[in-house]
């Protein structure tokens, strides 16, 4: 292959999250097949989501104004905050459509080894609105990774000792479909631990 363009275009698609080269190729073939207007109008996306999106100032969610949609949502019940620690884990509760509190978004969870301590984490913002505003309970939500328990386990012991806020996590366990042999020691014991009463 010598089209220099195509071969960066290749280059630029594997920087991709899951992309591998097979993949890239792939893309850049399908793209180079499209009409012209189909692939400018994905690069276009591109440019406009890059200029336009931000994160709120508030919770840290993705954004195109000031305040995200869930902030300026009076319905949305604020005394009631799910940590999360990426905006995406945002859209995934968000689109079970049953949780009406609102959010707060760390943007990565704490890893020694990344070098990624609080400082890094979007907790300050966190800890003002827990000072500012009138919160009942914040669910911990991170993932239920070493560096998420990490997370949650920190945060849990900042929010019970300065504020005496109610402090729960999302139960972890066996998902829908999966099976016992399958599941590591952790979930396992998560899904024992979450466990719940039957009426």
């Amino acid at each position: 292959m010598e089209a220099s363009s195509l071969n960066r275009l290749i280059e630029e698609l594997k920087r991709l999250p899951g992309i591998g080269t097979k993949t890239a190729q792939r893309l850049a073939f399908f793209l180079m097949k499209v009409p012209k207007e189909r692939a400018l109008g994905l690069a276009r996306a591109i440019e406009e989501v890059k200029e336009k999106v931000r994160f709120c100032r508030r919770c840290g969610n993705l954004s195109e104004n000031d305040l995200c949609g869930i902030c300026s949502d009076s319905r949305r019940d604020a005394a009631l905050i799910c940590v999360v620690q990426e905006a995406m884990d945002v859209l995934a509760i968000d689109r079970m459509g049953e949780y009406r509190g609102v959010f707060h978004v760390l943007h990565g969870a704490l890893s020694p080894i990344d070098n990624i301590g609080p400082d890094e984490l979007n907790l300050r913002p966190l800890m003002e609105r827990l000072e500012e505003t009138e919160v009942r309970e914040v669910i911990l939500a991170t993932n239920p990774t070493i560096e998420g328990e990490a997370t949650a386990m920190y945060l849990a012991r900042l929010i019970h000792a300065k504020r005496g806020i109610k402090v729960s996590r999302i139960a972890h366990g066996i998902p829908m479909g999966g099976h016992l042999e399958y599941a590591d020691e952790v979930t396992l014991s998560k899904a024992l631990e979450g466990r719940r009463e039957i009426q």
